[in-house]
């Protein structure tokens, strides 16, 4: 259960995003005095409403609320389905009233079958997946998820073969309390098709936790932190979100880098090979001499999780170990998800 603090905090962040949004650009002092800016209210489970008072003072929602619930799982109709490559499609689903997400940085969903005899384990209880939604949050009137179709993935099947049918979503759940500017530089270490990463519980995957992150940070005006993506897969055709990422580098230069790491790379490939190493690390991302100023993120199979940082211990992030803790990273500058 998230915690109330958690919960002010990432409603919080909305009213701020809120209020950066409602204008094209930041009023200047005389302008302020004549068309105030007011928030108010309401957190509810780290989904805030937010609000503004117009030139004749009356005040106007934007948007009350997400029209996600992380109390209770909802029906949501699979409006499309857009092929991405060979296993891979992205689901997007209707929000009602045209509504948005509004869902906190970083946070994932969990999803199940809406048919509550479909999907159940051996014990008969439901089975769910969590997924990290690729739309962003102030999007309106759809939610797009990014899932690989895995052969002896239940979840990701039945996703896969539903035709216009509805999901079954809860949430958000936040996993890391983001702030822009917090770090001067961040590094993310993804692996696995996807960038797929255990969340709840070690047989669980979740996707695309750091594009999140990276979208929603680079897309503030504001932002000054350097982010590099070390993202390893088997081969490039598993490279999922590579034409986002790279449009990503060319739009922001100095902000945004990715490095691709193959364990089975064509002969033509000129990108780096095998694991993410330690070399690797030290030639690509800040060193652990940055102290507060840098945070490096995992997110990837358990193997790889524990071969960088340390085993994860559930839900705890668990002791730092693994090759980061070997380059002299502390328990403060790592989070694995």
């Amino acid at each position: 259960m998230i915690s109330a603090a958690a919960t002010r905090h990432f409603g919080t962040q909305l009213l701020r995003t809120a209020a950066r949004r409602s204008y094209a650009t930041a009023p200047t002092p005389k302008e302020r005095s004549s068309l105030p800016l007011y928030l108010v209210g309401a957190s509810i489970a780290g989904l805030g409403g937010y609000y503004y008072l117009n030139q004749s003072g009356k005040t106007v929602a934007l948007q009350e609320k997400s029209p996600l619930d992380p109390e209770n799982f909802k029906d949501f109709k699979l409006k499309k389905i857009v092929p991405y490559n060979h296993n891979t499609s992205e689901f997007i689903f209707e929000l009602p009233n045209n509504e948005a997400s509004l869902l906190p940085v970083a946070s994932c969903l969990v999803v199940k079958s809406s048919d509550p005899e479909a999907l159940k384990d051996d014990k008969g209880k439901p089975i769910i997946r969590p997924y990290t939604p690729v739309s962003d949050a102030n999007h309106k009137g759809e939610l797009t998820l990014l899932i690989k179709k895995y052969e002896t993935g239940v979840v990701s099947k039945h996703i896969h073969s539903l035709k216009g049918d509805t999901l079954a979503i809860q949430g958000p759940y936040p996993t890391f309390p983001y702030t822009v500017n917090e770090f001067d530089e961040i590094a993310l270490i993804g692996g696995g098709s996807g960038m797929q990463v255990p969340i709840l519980l070690p047989s669980l995957s979740l996707s695309t936790p750091l594009y999140q992150i990276i979208t929603h940070a680079l897309s503030n005006a504001s932002n000054r932190t350097k982010f590099t993506l070390l993202f390893s897969n088997v081969t490039e055709a598993d490279i999922l979100l590579k034409s986002e990422l790279e449009a990503l580098k060319k739009k922001y230069p100095t902000k945004f880098d990715v490095v691709y790491v193959l364990d089975n790379p064509p002969p033509s490939w000129t990108g780096a090979s095998g694991y993410v190493s330690k070399e690797i690390i030290q030639q690509h991302i800040a060193p652990a001499s940055l102290a507060e100023k840098v945070k490096v993120f995992v997110c990837g199979p358990p193997g790889q999780v524990t071969a960088l940082a340390g085993k994860k211990a559930g839900m705890k992030q668990g002791e730092l170990g693994g090759i980061l803790k070997e380059l002299g990273y502390t328990e403060d500058q790592v989070h694995k998800f």
